[in-house]
């Protein structure tokens, strides 16, 4: 720490007990002059030659008690009036970062001016303030603090305002330069540590990016806004450094993840930090994590702070939501509410980032034409990747509150609903979030329960995801022979054919074409909205086993008219048995079922069920008729 030596003269002030000060001197003190509690025997002649206060208190005095003075508001009390008497005295002052403030405060209250005398204590101030600590880093931020404590009268002499833009001023310049002392212990980066080759030459000398922040979250709040507002205006540090700055900060002064709980009296304190942090955030994308977004969005909920801090923080997430894990979306309500995680902020996520993404395919066009989308993609456009990543994050999300049994349906398949336009190359996690919610809620009804599974693709399944969907007994029938549709899909295009061979009245019940002669029974959808038991799932899986292996057949000793001939036997023996087991048994009562009605209509169940995006490929396939037909 830097500091500046004043007078020559001994110090010979004395202290008799707690409440009396005194200089030993051969001459009779002439004035007592009263700090607080504190009384100082003194000597008029030095005092007033160079204090024009204290020459106005003496003369006010002259109703017989002007040997003794009260002052009770001097700045810095008794110690930096202590201060200013030895200075007047000459003895010597040794001025430093910790008592600079509150002496010159306490020197522009007694009026120690130049045109007092000359070299008087607040030139000689002034002189140590701008030769020394307005030009060290560590001294100018001691110096901030103590002026604090000091306020108005240290803002009226601009010794703040002037502490600020020279803390701004060195935290701009570039690193190259930082030669002075600070403090850092956090981890740079690789190419701060010197593992870019390009800075080896000054790996010994170059300071991190961010030398400065770890000083500053020492400041208070209200300093640290300023310094930090003072630094984007001079526009020199990038909204990176600004970020990692607040992040720091956030750190230091707010509870950590392990104590959520905040104390009642250190609400409006934390709540303060909470909303000057959001406040100054860059608007920069990438200026901060998303993960720190959303940890500051948990603390607003915890500090209960205003709508206007949560909406702006969910608004920034939802613009690089695709950074967020799914423990980050995980955020726990407070005590009293029915679920266990507060899904309606969530939404206002989703909902940020679907709303980017509609107006970014909005900016695609200009004037009418459609701009070349193999130029890069500008700032602000969604890539496919940040779609499909939000996008599993999203099924990764719903498995995770589909646990929490008091989670409203509506809630559910609104959330999935947002996404689900988004390409997913596999519907797995979506499918085990609906089958985990299916387990919480075993009481939902069948119309709801048919509502759910609408949400995933039963082509997007993996095999291990259709070899469990076929055992399990809490989807629809709909849903399973569904899945046993497709994987017949799967079987036949490895083994080399186009077209599955399946029955035609399980590919009505993906198609939609009913025309069966067979369609006059009067069955209704609650058939197919029911649940099968094991024996029946068992048996169906058994049937399209074989009829797997019966087409596989057909295809080695597909050669000729007389291969061709041994083809439809087969074919029709295997539909036969199809056949009789689908009219045996009650899971299979549907598919024989009048559909007539429902293909006039576009509304309808099969058309609208969670497999109805394959509709069009069945329907495109080649048709066999000619060769197949069971009607």
């Amino acid at each position: 720490m830097k500091f500046m030596k004043l007078g020559s003269k001994p110090d010979t002030f004395q202290t008799d007990g707690n409440s009396v000060r005194y200089v030993a001197s051969e001459l009779a003190t002439d004035i007592i002059v009263h700090i607080g509690d504190v009384k100082f025997y003194l000597h008029k002649f030095p005092l007033l030659s160079k204090c024009a206060r204290l020459q106005k208190l003496v003369s006010s005095g002259n109703d017989g008690n002007g040997d003794e003075v009260m002052i009770d508001d001097i700045p810095g009390g008794s110690s930096a009036f202590e201060v200013c008497a030895k200075f007047c005295y000459g003895m010597t002052v040794t001025l430093n970062a910790y008592n600079v403030v509150t002496s010159l405060c306490a020197a522009e209250y007694l009026e120690m001016q130049e045109t007092v005398e000359k070299g008087n204590l607040i030139y000689k101030v002034d002189v140590f303030l701008n030769s020394v600590i307005f030009r060290s880093w560590k001294d100018s931020i001691i110096v901030v603090q103590t002026a604090k404590s000091t306020s108005p009268l240290s803002e009226e002499a601009k010794i703040i305002s002037q502490c600020i833009d020279a803390i701004a001023s060195k935290a701009s310049v570039h690193v190259s330069k930082v030669n002075w002392s600070y403090t850092y212990n956090r981890k740079k980066i690789a190419e701060e540590n010197g593992n870019d080759p390009s800075w080896n030459a000054l790996r010994n000398r170059m300071a991190p990016n961010d030398w400065w922040v770890e000083d500053l979250c020492e400041l208070d709040i209200d300093l640290f806004k300023k310094i930090i507002m003072t630094i984007n205006n001079k526009q020199v540090v990038s909204s990176e450094v600004i970020g990692e700055a607040l992040k720091a900060y956030a750190y230091r002064k707010l509870p950590g993840s392990g104590k959520n709980v905040i104390q009642q009296n250190d609400l409006a304190k934390y709540r303060n930090i909470l909303d000057t942090i959001v406040w100054l955030l860059p608007a920069e994308k990438g200026s901060v994590s998303c993960s720190f977004l959303l940890k500051l969005l948990k603390a607003s909920i915890s500090a209960d702070s205003g709508e206007t801090v949560k909406i702006e923080l969910a608004k920034r997430i939802g613009r690089q939501l695709e950074e967020a894990s799914v423990s980050d979306l995980l955020i726990r309500v407070s005590d009293g509410e029915e679920t266990m995680y507060d899904v309606h902020v969530v939404t206002k996520i989703l909902e940020e980032f679907v709303t980017r993404d509609k107006n970014s395919m909005a900016e695609t066009e200009n004037g009418g034409e459609i701009q070349d989308m193999t130029s890069p993609v500008r700032p602000g456009i969604l890539s496919e990747a940040s779609k499909l990543m939000v996008a599993k994050l999203v099924d990764a999300y719903l498995v995770e509150i589909a646990k929490d049994p008091n989670l409203p349906l509506a809630t559910f398949t609104s959330i999935a609903e947002l996404v689900s336009s988004y390409p997913r190359p596999a519907h797995d996690a979506l499918y085990s979030a609906i089958d985990t919610y299916l387990k919480v809620h075993p009481g939902i009804s069948k119309s709801e329960r048919k509502k759910l599974c609408r949400l995933m693709d039963c082509k997007k399944l993996s095999a291990e995801a259709c070899m469990h969907a076929v055992q399990n007994e809490r989807l629809p029938l709909r849903v399973v022979v569904q899945v046993l549709f497709f994987e017949q899909v799967r079987a036949s295009a490895s083994s080399g054919s186009s077209t599955p061979d399946l029955p035609k009245a399980i590919k009505d019940l993906n198609s939609s074409s009913y025309g069966s002669s067979r369609s006059q029974t009067t069955n209704t959808d609650e058939d197919w909205d029911t649940v099968a038991s094991s024996e029946e799932l068992r048996a169906l899986r058994g049937e399209l086993a074989a009829l797997r292996v019966g087409n596989g057949a057909m295809q080695e000793r597909s050669n000729g008219a007389v291969e061709s001939k041994m083809n439809s036997n087969s074919d029709r023996a295997a539909i036969s048995k199809m056949k009789g087991l689908i009219m045996s048994k009650r899971i299979f009562s549907k598919i024989w079922s009048n559909k007539a009605a429902q293909t006039e209509n576009s509304g309808s169940d099969s058309s609208e069920s969670l497999g109805s995006g394959i509709h069009d490929e069945v329907k495109s396939t080649p048709t066999r008729k000619g060769r197949h037909s069971v009607s």
